[in-house]
């Protein structure tokens, strides 16, 4: 059974989307099955695999109005054992539609337990901010991975999401809890990205992951051509902090 990670955090620009999509795939490269389910209106972790998002009929969207069934809207091996749930800008509108529906919180949780079975790693890839798509997401998920950008308002995102991951485990989801931390867009030649790593430390009781993700060119490039970073540029420096991230992950589960 699936093991479920929302990749969250209220503070945008922080690297969700790149990890979502990296992650996913240095997973999938360590011969686990990954779904990656987009539930950001933006769309980025579906374009991101190289799917053209404003040509799709069945997304997420759809599938949380209960239009679809998930068989239909999942896009089987957008990348070797990568499948995607997808999303475009449609999904905005979800937030009005649904707010009237019985047990709105739990649409994306009782989706994904038609398919869990079928994969060892679900990552949910949230929107940068409190809506009910990240309480939908945190609902589903048995964990929360939150990527903080090595800069000097970190700690103040990361209070905010601590607070909303007990909100929901108090009301929600009784078993949520915080996977870890993982730093991004980390600069070794800063002062600043040191300073960040050590308070975060220093300041945190969750597990922080030791990879460190580089602020790295070729993580930035690989979006506009479609791919993850261990198929555009397997060799870089971004390539191997996320296949060492995921490595740290499935560690975890020994």
């Amino acid at each position: 059974m699936a093991k479920i990670l929302a990749v969250a955090n209220q503070k945008g620009g922080v690297g969700k989307t790149t990890t979502s999509i990296n992650l996913s795939a240095a997973l999938a490269e360590q011969g686990k099955k990954v779904l990656l389910v987009d539930i950001d209106p933006q769309g980025n972790a579906t374009s991101g695999y190289g799917i053209d998002k404003n040509e799709l009929e069945d997304t997420v969207y759809e599938l949380m109005l209960g239009e679809t069934s998930i068989g239909e809207c999942i896009i089987k091996d957008a990348f070797p054992n990568v499948s995607i749930l997808p999303a475009n800008v449609n999904l905005a509108a979800a937030e009005i539609e649904l707010i009237d529906r019985k047990d709105n919180q739990y649409i994306l949780k009782k989706e994904l337990d038609y398919v869990k079975d079928q994969y060892d790693y679900i990552l949910i890839d949230c929107p940068p901010s409190l809506s009910m798509l990240t309480v939908n997401s945190m609902t589903a998920a048995d964990k929360v991975l939150v990527p903080i950008q090595c800069e000097y308002y970190a700690l103040e995102g990361l209070s905010q999401l601590i607070h909303t991951v007990n909100l929901v485990r108090e009301r929600l989801n009784p078993t949520l809890d915080i996977e870890g931390v993982v730093f991004t867009m980390y600069d070794s030649r800063t002062n600043l990205s040191m300073q960040v790593v050590e308070n975060v430390k220093n300041n945190l009781t969750q597990h922080v992951f030791e990879t460190l993700i580089p602020r790295n060119i070729r993580v930035a490039e690989a979006p506009s051509y479609g791919m993850p970073i261990n198929q555009y540029d397997e060799k870089s420096a971004g390539a191997e902090a996320y296949r060492n991230l995921a490595k740290e992950v499935i560690a975890r589960e020994a």
